[in-house]
């Protein structure tokens, strides 16, 4: 089980990301471009110490990353009518999440195999991109 990151907007989020895969034991790949300058000095400070040594993986762009993908692609939205809870995920699977401000392009989701949606029964239109990437890889690595 891996995270993806699209072209994240904000390097708290993405350093909280980086500390959910350090506790859940998953890998990170980061979709540039990023909408601050990527370096390891600007995560660490939101990482901690959870950042190890090659911590994430960068790819260039969307079109570098995606073959890179070993297994399915699940990509988590609000666009989508799958509720996660339901979703049948694998261990090679990838779940990834969007921008903060734009989620991904259309193009973008038509690649991904698969959608998956937080239940929000509140009403709220969407969860901060780390809360959200950190309930689906708890759900995605709950035993069955």
């Amino acid at each position: 089980m891996r995270l993806a990151v699209f072209e994240p907007d904000i390097a708290a989020n993405l350093g909280a990301m980086i500390r959910i895969c350090a506790c859940f034991g998953t890998g990170l790949d980061v979709i540039e471009p990023c909408g601050f300058p990527l370096s390891d000095k600007a995560l660490r400070r939101a990482a901690m110490d959870y950042m190890p040594e090659g911590g994430y993986r960068r790819h260039d762009s969307w079109a570098a990353f995606r073959p890179t993908v070993p297994g399915r692609l699940i990509l988590l939205t609000t666009g989508s009518s799958v509720p996660l809870h339901g979703f049948a995920f694998e261990a090679e699977d990838t779940l990834m999440v969007g921008r903060e401000s734009a989620g991904v392009p259309d193009a973008v989701a038509a690649r991904c195999d698969a959608g998956v949606r937080i239940a929000m029964p509140g009403g709220g239109r969407s969860l901060n991109v780390g809360v959200a990437a950190g309930i689906a890889l708890h759900e995605a690595l709950r035993p069955v």
